[in-house]
């Protein structure tokens, strides 16, 4: 029955900055982090940094009475152990790196200028690069941290247990284990564990950690619920679907962790980049330590090392390695605390180029639960019998359309339906008592040659024939959703230029919604291989660099919303479809989050280009300088420094997106 109607960066390296999802942030630090659960350990990263802030402080106060000391061994007992313990892990990646070829990162450049700086007895200064770069990770690891809370949320829904019901008794099991068809007790204040139907008990739920919506909802007998819902007041008996691994929660906590693998064309870019700017660096730094002394005789042989080894603490891309990742990562936490899932970086920057947005009608724009609202029979057919008909001849159907006509007719179904068949666009064709009944759109009674006198219809209409004999129609209705009319304006606002809708249904029906909400055009009475086919045209249309996105219900739009630039599903929860082939999933139904995505994705992308801009600017500033000899090393390591600093206070202003 779904065709009757049609519901429808960095720097070459193995750095080690990429903040991922749920996953714990990646260091290779010797001491321990405590990361774990991918948690912030505030007060142990404190006191380590505190610890060799305190070593530093001393030295550098009594730099002359260490220096003066037996062998200077207290200078060097001092800043040494210092430079180690603050940079013990960008010298161990250096090393790795060199190892496997790799040359040419941050790491790299601040170890060579840091081994630089104390072999020509810069000692203060070695530490200081190490000491400093160290607080811009540690800020880099506390707005990593703040980023991820916004998608905590949905990775604390993973429910802990399940209370499996076995004849009289109830034992306490991992999720994992629960088969499909058990029945599991969840108790009230419990998350519901997995997937799974109603059979027994009423309560109110909360779905705010996967919709965002904070108003409960009421449940009852017969209607499905998903795993990380929280039970408020009933018990409930629930009887399991999907096994926990199929489950909408499993599904999506695996979509968080992975999201921070698809780059986009911004990170690439800088990953390119890198490779070609830290070798000109390195060498450029190599040519300012040996050949100016060979012509110039002002300047000792030290002083050029030295301007050197200021030039690679400068042109160290920290900023740019830590705050690009770290801008994605807090807009896919942004747009998650809005209840939208982007599966990765690059749909942020494929969401900035959309001009064209086409929606799929019902499940999307409209409400997806239809009630019959009128009965017309013709030929001398009497409603009763007209919506028996119907019933029997749709009763093997799981479509909306058909579960309507069924609850109307609110009675057992009898008779014998025999060589039931679904006609892909058109409708449903059955052998009912030994009567060939059809039912489906008015497409269907043209190609059956069955004459009648109802054609355009208000609504959404399901014809019904007996042996050739127009039996008359039952109407439909399905409402707009309630913030549909505003999701479209909104899109305008932000300057989307077309909005377009396809669907199965008539075009009277088509025609109507498309006026009440606005929309730029629509397609109707389109077969599944017909959207597909006016969704390439609408494609072909869209020029340049504008992109196109679909929005669809995710459970028959599949190969549409896998063809668009972008593909959004719309209560993507309850279907496997949505998960799995669309880019963004809408996680409460609601059309105006569409417009809430491409704003997150748009300060997103400026966020992370004022970054890059603002990076480079100040790189190319400070090496001009410290090419001169107008830029100390303490002023390369605070203007390195101060740059990732800017850069990852600026990239955490994504979360913050009203």
């Amino acid at each position: 029955m779904s065709s009757k109607v049609n519901s429808s960066g960095c720097c070459g390296g193995d750095h080690d900055h990429d903040p991922e999802p749920h996953h714990a942030h990646k260091h290779d630090h010797d001491h321990d982090h405590s990361h774990g659960d991918g948690d912030f350990n505030l007060k142990k990263e404190l006191t380590y940094l505190l610890f060799i802030a305190i070593l530093f402080i001393f030295g550098f106060t009594f730099e002359d009475t260490l220096h003066n000391s037996y062998y200077g061994i207290a200078e060097y007992g001092i800043f040494i152990t210092a430079y180690l313990l603050s940079g013990w892990n960008v010298l161990k990646t250096a090393g790795r790196n060199i190892l496997r070829g790799r040359f040419f990162d941050e790491n790299f450049l601040m170890t060579i200028a840091t081994l630089g700086a104390i072999a020509i007895h810069k000692l203060p200064e070695a530490v200081g690069v190490m000491l400093f770069y160290k607080i811009g990770e540690f800020f880099q690891e506390l707005a990593v941290s703040r980023s991820r809370k916004s998608i905590k949320s949905l990775l604390e829904i993973r429910p802990d247990s399940a209370n499996l019901k076995i004849d009289d008794t109830v034992q306490k099991v991992s999720p994992e284990t629960v088969k499909i068809g058990s029945l599991i007790l969840v108790k009230p204040g419990e998350k519901i564990p997995l997937d799974g139907e109603i059979i027994e008990g009423n309560s109110q739920i909360n779905t705010s950690a996967l919709t965002g919506e904070s108003v409960p909802r009421t449940v009852r007998v017969g209607e499905t619920v998903l795993a990380g819902m929280v039970n408020e007041t009933g018990l409930l008996t629930i009887k399991v679907t999907k096994p926990f691994a199929e489950s909408s929660i499993s599904r999506i906590l695996d979509l968080v962790e992975n999201a921070g693998s698809k780059k986009a064309p911004t990170q690439k870019f800088i990953t390119k980049f890198a490779q070609y700017y830290t070798p000109i660096v390195v060498f450029t730094s190599l040519a300012v330590a040996f050949i100016p002394p060979l012509f110039l005789e002002h300047g000792t042989h030290n002083e050029w090392v030295y301007r050197a080894l200021i030039l690679l603490v400068i042109s160290c891309p920290c900023g740019l390695v830590i705050s690009i990742p770290l801008g994605y990562f807090g807009g896919v936490g942004g747009a998650a605390r809005r209840g939208v899932l982007v599966k990765g970086a690059m749909y942020l920057d494929t969401l900035t180029q959309v001009k064209t947005i086409v929606f799929d009608k019902t499940g999307t724009l409209t409400e997806g639960v239809f009630q019959v609202t009128e009965i017309v029979p013709k030929n001398g057919f009497t409603p009763t019998e007209l919506l028996t008909l119907a019933s029997r001849v749709e009763s093997n159907s799981n479509h909306p359309i058909a579960q309507a006509i069924i609850q109307a007719y609110g009675k057992d179904i009898d008779g014998n339906v025999q060589d039931y068949q679904e006609l892909a666009g058109y409708g449903i064709r059955a052998i009912v008592n030994n009567q060939v009944v059809i039912a489906g759109n008015d497409k269907l009674l043209h190609r059956e040659n069955i004459e009648h006198d109802t054609c355009q219809v208000q609504g959404t209409v399901v014809h019904v024939a007996v042996d050739n004999c127009y039996a008359g129609y039952i109407l439909i209705a399905d409402s707009l959703k309630e913030d549909a009319a505003e999701a479209i304006e909104q899109l305008k606002k932000l300057g989307i230029e077309k909005t377009v809708m396809l669907t199965g249904d008539s075009k009277v029906v088509a025609e109507n919604i498309a006026r009440q909400l606005g929309l730029n055009s629509y397609k109707a009475e389109l077969l599944p291989e017909e959207k597909l086919e006016a969704l390439e045209q609408l494609i072909g249309e869209t020029a340049g660099k504008k992109k196109l996105a679909f929005v669809g219900d995710g459970i028959n739009d599949a190969p549409v919303i896998a063809r668009a630039d972008v593909g959004i599903a719309m209560g993507g929860l309850g279907s496997d479809a949505a998960i799995e082939t669309a880019d963004v999933v809408i996680m409460n139904d609601a059309p105006s989050k569409v417009a809430e995505a491409i704003k997150v994705a748009r300060k997103t992308h400026q966020i992370v280009w004022q970054n890059i801009i603002f990076a480079l600017l100040v790189k190319g500033l400070f090496i001009v300088l410290g090419a001169m000899g107008l830029a100390t090393m303490w002023e390369a390591v605070f203007a390195d420094v101060g740059v990732a600093l800017v850069a990852i206070f600026n990239a955490s202003r994504v979360l913050k997106i009203s």
